[in-house]
């Protein structure tokens, strides 16, 4: 199964345990994960759906759209990213 990795600048607001999926796409995914952990979503997603701003999703390494597809062996790594100078 694939696995769904939150890193841990969101452990500061929520518990992020890694969790698999059988979800054929990172929206799939995404959905799954929030089913488990509502509160979750609202810090992934903005109010249209969409990935926040502040946040990237890699796939096997590539940065990633919600419609990417999703292997059974893929590493789903959710971050927030970084800004500053």
């Amino acid at each position: 199964m694939a696995q769904i990795i939150f890193t841990q600048q969101l452990a500061r607001f929520l518990p992020v345990p890694t969790l698999e999926t059988q979800a054929a796409t990172l929206r799939a995914a995404l959905d799954q994960a929030f089913a488990a952990n509502p509160r979750l979503g609202a810090y992934v997603l903005d109010e249209q759906g969409r990935l926040r701003a502040n946040v990237v999703v890699f796939i096997d390494g590539q940065r990633s759209a919600l419609e990417a597809p999703v292997r059974d062996d893929s590493k789903i790594y959710v971050l927030q990213a970084l800004s500053g100078g």
